[in-house]
């Protein structure tokens, strides 16, 4: 999984597709993954992993930081940031429109809190 740039194989930060994300643990579409090019926390923008409807988990320092869920495509289509507060909000999810790449904050569904506590079951139960 490699980030910004995933479609030419190198990420605008010069990194080969592959090596700027550590693999943690995977379980079925679902990938927990850990940053490995400096200590801030970020998400890959696309994923090579068409078709699947990939899932990242972002992971530091043990804990979740967020879930970020990927079209047929590969391309972003909601970010669940489950440590932090946005506009009083946490967890809090970001949906992405595709045709102009804007983010807007909303608050997580009952479908999404389903889906966080499954993931954290899976990574708890490691």
């Amino acid at each position: 999984m490699g980030g910004r740039g995933v479609a030419n194989g190198v990420s605008d930060k010069g990194f080969k597709y592959g090596t700027e994300f550590k693999t943690l643990m995977s379980v079925d579409n679902i990938k927990y993954v850990q940053y490995q090019n400096s200590t801030a926390a970020t998400i890959p923008q696309e994923t090579m992993s068409t078709g699947r409807n990939r899932v990242y988990v972002l992971v530091k320092d043990e804990k979740l930081k967020s879930i970020t869920l990927y079209n047929s495509k590969g391309i972003v289509r909601r970010q669940i940031d489950l440590d932090h507060t946005h506009k009083g909000v946490v967890p809090h999810v970001h949906t992405v429109n595709v045709k102009t790449w804007s983010r807007e904050v909303v608050p997580a569904t009952k479908s999404d809190i389903a889906y966080i506590e499954k993931v954290r079951k899976l990574w708890n139960n490691r």
